[in-house]
């Protein structure tokens, strides 16, 4: 009974509005409300000719599984000494500790972005201590940097949790003993820490590169107008535009592009 429940959550709420986007994908423009029509067999359907044939689309969605990759790189790179960090602090410190890490998403995340662009603004904070060390100020908001900074910001928590839960199961008899045998602590990280806990960092870049792939609030509001991501455009095409076969085949190619990792982390559990 159960398993039948979860099948038919996952049917309503995963499988059905996914058909609906495929759908739609194969629809044409249209007037009306919707703003399609479907016309299959017929010929007219030019949204697919023009997702692979315009280098817009495709430097978009490249430009995206870039962002994401690195993204989730920096994520998981910077997850792994805060998690041990954390771990090694006073047992009493440790939750608090990771509250910290998991309370700004309580936040609004477009109020989060908000005070983003007040940090990185040309007068902003980082720039006045940069004048202050007799630095010169550098362009942070609406560039790569401010996307970066921004992802990271949203998506490390999505990283440094699993990590977190598997570091601290970890056997530190392990660890002591590579030590005894005269490891240094980048040895006994390389050659113990890191294998034993390989399992959960693929998690965790999966969990942060699948999202980012398809965001477009953070590179809206803080990156540079020219770097357009498919997210941004896929809204775009739905929201100003009305392009929705369009949009809809974006998505569809975008999922599409984030089914091979996918696939890949299934065959290595």
């Amino acid at each position: 009974m159960i398993r039948g429940a979860a099948t038919a959550w996952l049917a309503l709420l995963v499988a059905a509005p996914l058909l609906v986007v495929v759908v739609i994908a194969f629809a044409v423009p249209d007037a009306g409300l919707p703003p399609f029509r479907l016309s299959f067999g017929s010929g007219e359907n030019e949204s697919w000719r023009v997702l692979t044939e315009d280098g817009f689309y495709l430097a978009a969605l490249g430009r995206s599984l870039l962002v994401a990759g690195a993204t989730a790189t920096l994520c998981v790179a910077l997850s792994y000494p805060m998690s041990l960090g954390i771990l090694r602090a006073a047992p009493a410190r440790q939750p608090l500790l990771l509250a910290l890490v998991v309370l700004p998403m309580s936040v609004g995340f477009v109020l989060r972005m908000a005070a983003w662009m007040g940090l990185l603004r040309d007068s902003g904070p980082l720039n006045q201590a940069l004048l202050a060390l007799g630095l010169a100020p550098v362009r942070l908001l609406y560039s790569d940097t401010g996307l970066m900074l921004g992802m990271l910001h949203s998506y490390l928590p999505f990283a440094l949790l699993p990590l977190y839960a598997a570091l601290a199961g970890r056997e530190l008899a392990l660890e002591e003993a590579a030590a005894d045998l005269g490891a240094t602590p980048w040895g006994v990280f390389r050659t113990v820490t890191l294998p034993a806990s390989a399992g959960a960092a693929g998690a965790a870049l999966l969990l942060v590169f699948i999202p980012a792939a398809g965001e477009f609030v953070i590179p809206e509001i803080l990156g540079a107008p020219e770097s357009l991501l498919v997210g941004r455009a896929i809204w775009q095409e739905f929201s100003v535009t009305r392009d929705w076969p369009l949009a809809a085949a974006a998505s569809v190619a975008l999922l599409l592009a984030l089914l091979p990792p996918l696939l890949w982390w299934q065959r290595l559990r």
